[in-house]
């Protein structure tokens, strides 16, 4: 899924509310919902592009490692399926 808006443009749209623009003029300008604006606050406020890359990094890197502990565990449910089996 390709993202519309890169963390640059939702951070910069953050600074702008938080150095006093209002949300609803910045919602309609990007073409988003309050909602939409609401979440990319939440976790972007505060963070710089920088960071907010990294971020995204440990979240592509987590989801790897989740899969991989997800496979390791259903190989061993599949090993101690076989090992109980009365040959």
């Amino acid at each position: 899924m390709k993202k519309r808006f890169t963390e640059e443009q939702i951070i910069r749209a953050i600074q702008r509310h938080e150095a006093g623009e209002m949300a609803k003029d910045i919602c309609r300008e990007l073409g988003i919902s309050n909602a939409t604006f609401s979440n990319w606050k939440a976790k972007y406020s505060g963070l710089e592009v920088s960071e907010a890359r990294r971020l995204r990094e440990l979240e592509a890197e987590n989801a790897k490692l989740k899969r991989i502990v997800a496979d390791q565990a259903l190989d061993i449910v599949a090993l101690k399926d076989i090992n109980s089996r009365k040959w």
